[in-house]
């Protein structure tokens, strides 16, 4: 029932969104340095590493520059078109085709790099690991503002990423695990689509009420 859904949901996602992906093509194409789609890969379902597809937000190349592959606040190799992209989410629109072909679910644990999936502690991981994927999921919402609270830590971005974020986010996700159903996806479905129009909006606090929670992120606030 949850693979039909994703290709019938990913499916009529990807014919409504194609006028507007065809403008931020050509914006991509003339703003930036020529490209328009990015694969990174990632660690998806069982260890099995993949391409995940996003619109082109950054310099080429540019794990290679900086922090790796964690992005941070004002992250310099971030395009002008690629922060609007970012900010709205857009970026990630491409992976509904993922979802399509079956590498991504609509709702999921977000498929990690190898250097941030390894972060996670291993217990953890070992259970996790066989959950499919997802373009959103309870850890898209509660991890939303992660760069602004890794910039706003002042600490080494790798450091406070594996000794705050990466056990955190294992939690959360192993909380989805156990809790799945239809029911709990379409709630993250919607809202995930109220965070991202309302900003800051606090009904995680009322739709899960009993997630793992953490001094930093405060979901329950």
């Amino acid at each position: 029932m949850k693979r039909l859904f994703d290709i019938v949901a990913s499916g009529l996602a990807i014919l409504a969104f194609l006028p507007v992906g065809i403008v931020l093509a050509l914006l991509l194409r003339f703003t930036g340095e020529g490209e328009v789609f990015y694969r990174q890969n990632r660690v998806g379902r069982n260890g099995k590493t993949f391409g995940v597809l996003k619109f082109a937000t950054m310099l080429k190349d540019s794990p290679k520059m900086g922090t790796g592959t964690i992005t941070t606040k004002d992250d310099p190799r971030v395009l002008p078109m690629g922060r609007f992209l970012r900010k709205t989410k857009l970026n990630e629109v491409p992976q509904l085709w993922n979802i399509f072909v079956g590498d991504m679910s609509v709702v999921g644990p977000r498929p990690l790099t190898k250097e941030t999936r390894d972060y996670i502690p291993v217990e953890i991981l070992n259970e996790i690991q066989d959950v499919q994927p997802g373009l959103t999921g309870i850890g898209s919402i509660v991890f939303r503002d992660e760069e602004n609270i890794i910039h706003e830590s002042g600490e080494d971005y790798h450091t406070f990423y594996k000794r705050e974020i990466a056990p955190f986010k294992g939690e959360v996700e192993l909380w989805y695990k156990r809790n799945k159903s239809f029911l709990m996806d379409i709630k993250i479905i919607f809202v995930t689509a109220l965070v991202v129009l309302f900003s800051g909006h606090r009904a995680i606090n009322r739709w899960f009420p009993d997630l793992p929670a953490h001094p930093i992120f405060n979901p329950h606030d």
